[in-house]
């Protein structure tokens, strides 16, 4: 099995690719699905949010209202740092837990993990490869004002709570340059899918 750890910085289209590698046949686990789900209503997980930040952040059904989280965090390093502190033990239980059940369904498969924040947590160490998308830091602020509605200072307090695309690019093993086409990104992501699909072959034989 080889496991492949997909990151990159906000907006430049990492779910993008993990969909394109998903329909090549990838096996896709979705960090940001994981923790909608440790962070479900009356969970424990989300007992300690509530604990931490307050009812305030809490749609009407009691769900997290994820934007007023996350403009909270964004906003202050220490109450970022306190939120991974109380959500990534879980994501990660889960996370080793499907690595597991697809090693043993399946030795030859390529998983995907979809993490964003896998260097910043030091996980590089946990997957065979890393594999990183990205954008300008500008074709960034474009797109989550475009995206997301922000205002150019919201997205740039966003862009500056990240590690910035060029410390992650030291990190990398192979790295999607996302500014072109979505044809454009096809191509790339299927010239990346043969060399995932080599270097599997490779872990199977013993050579990789």
């Amino acid at each position: 099995m080889l496991n492949v750890g997909l990151t990159g910085g906000i907006a430049c289209g990492k779910s993008t690719v993990a969909r394109m590698l998903a329909e090549k046949g990838a096996v896709l686990i979705d960090f940001d699905e994981m923790a909608h789900a440790v962070e479900e209503s009356g969970g424990p997980v989300w007992r300690e949010i509530i604990r931490h930040f307050g009812e305030e952040i809490l749609h009407e059904d009691r769900t997290i209202d994820r934007r007023k989280l996350g403009e909270t965090v964004f906003a202050d390093r220490e109450k970022r740092e306190l939120l991974n502190s109380l959500v990534h033990p879980a994501i990660f239980e889960e996370w080793q837990r499907r690595l597991a059940e697809i090693r043993e369904r399946r030795a030859d498969a390529i998983v995907v993990s979809d993490i964003p924040l896998l260097i910043e947590a030091g996980m590089k160490g946990m997957v065979d490869l890393v594999l990183l998308v990205c954008i300008t830091p500008e074709e960034q602020i474009r797109r989550m004002m475009a995206r997301d509605g922000f205002s150019r200072e919201e997205a740039e307090r966003r862009l500056a709570a990240q590690m910035p695309i060029d410390e992650k690019l030291h990190w990398a093993d192979i790295v999607i340059r996302n500014g072109g086409s979505q044809e454009e990104t096809r191509r790339t992501v299927s010239e990346v899918w043969m060399e995932l699909n080599n270097r599997e072959r490779s872990l199977q034989e013993g050579t990789g």
